[in-house]
């Protein structure tokens, strides 16, 4: 399908998060147009999340041989393809191509080191599609660090903005692309966003997340726990910079001690200064912030960020894009740029030497 340059593609990622497998339509050239179609999510297998978290958190299972769950990981990605096309009547033979992004279980760019699991040829293969995946590797293998991904198509999106803009994305881990107004695209990840607080109300309460934010307004942050939470190196280190999910895990311990309510509003107020203190690392601080993934859903860290930044913080609706599968949506958009043989990334965006392109390439058999 293709007008005026436009082409259309799939893309479909799982977050940090893991919870679920968000699919996503595109037209776009690749470069500057972007017309968004449907998206949705579709959740994993309740067994398939519970390996993949048991993955994340063993980082020598991570390292080491996966192939039956990536079998498995790959067939639920596939899975969640096929019901999008048939939930939103897509017709299979006018998708160009499906920017897979697979499931990341481990991210160490300082020893250039990034897994997805995805076997490409079996979605292909599975999907009679052709699919892009790999996204990261060559940028990490370039001493990248192999994320965000998403800031050039944050760019895209934003193009027709008053800048400067901070795009926010609170998935698992926190990220923002910060674009200038002497047309800047300066990217890093922030810090937590979701993970922590999910994680910390699984294990008291065993609910996925906090719903709505409610349980931390409820509670009173520990000033003194948030302080030495955020006297972390990493605040201070100048970007491109990015983190594997369970890099601030040791929060969990440091609120052991705290009621539900209060280690979930101090982990909520740390994830709202590890976010704010993204501003330090900007030419301008931006007076609008455009945020995406599932914490624009939550009151408290919304409402938390606006008051400590005195800005402008909305839901990326705002501008007529779905919040939800912004990241599905920038696969395809990548897949795009991909096959073109143009840039997935920049010095300014992952610290890659030069800008790069990426991914690797699987024909669905003709």
């Amino acid at each position: 399908m293709s007008d005026g340059g436009l082409v259309a593609a799939i893309g479909v990622i799982s977050g940090t998060s893991m919870d679920g497998i968000d699919v996503a339509l595109i037209r776009s050239d690749g470069v500057s147009r972007v017309e968004a179609g449907p998206g949705a999510t579709y959740p994993y297998p309740a067994d398939v999340a519970a390996e993949l978290r048991a993955v994340v958190a063993d980082a020598r299972r991570a390292a080491g041989p996966l192939a039956a769950l990536e079998a498995v990981v790959t067939d639920a990605h596939a899975a969640a393809v096929e019901r999008f096309l048939a939930e939103f009547g897509v017709d299979r033979s006018a998708i160009a191509l499906v920017g897979l992004h697979g499931q990341t279980v481990l991210h160490r760019p300082r020893e250039r080191v990034t897994r997805q699991l995805c076997d490409g040829a079996r979605a292909a293969a599975a999907l009679e599609l052709d699919v892009v995946n790999d996204f990261r590797s060559a940028d990490v293998a370039a001493g990248g660090e192999g994320a965000p991904l998403v800031p050039l198509y944050h760019a895209a999106v934003a193009a027709a903005l008053d800048k400067p803009v901070m795009v926010l994305n609170w998935g698992g881990v926190g990220n923002v692309t910060y674009l200038g107004d002497a047309g800047e695209v300066v990217a890093f990840d922030t810090g937590p966003a979701n993970a922590l607080i999910d994680d910390f109300v699984a294990r008291r309460l065993g609910l996925n997340r906090d719903e709505d934010g409610r349980l931390a307004a409820a509670g009173r942050a520990d000033a003194a726990i948030v302080a030495a939470l955020t006297a972390d190196s990493y605040f201070d280190r100048a970007p491109p910079k990015s983190l594997d999910r369970n890099h601030f895990h040791a929060a969990l311990a440091a609120v052991e001690g705290l009621s539900d309510a209060d280690g979930a509003a101090t982990l909520a107020a740390f994830t709202i200064e590890a976010t704010a203190a993204a501003s330090r690392h900007v030419a301008k601080p931006p007076t609008r912030w455009l945020v995406c993934g599932g914490g624009r859903r939550n009151p408290t860290l919304m409402k938390g960020l606006a008051a400590r930044l005195a800005a402008r913080v909305e839901p990326i609706e705002a501008i007529g894009f779905d919040g939800d599968v912004v990241e599905a949506q920038c696969f395809a958009y990548l897949a795009l740029r991909s096959r073109a043989g143009l840039p997935l990334s920049l010095p300014t965006t992952t610290g890659v030497p030069r800008p790069l392109t990426g991914g690797r390439f699987w024909p669905a058999a003709r």
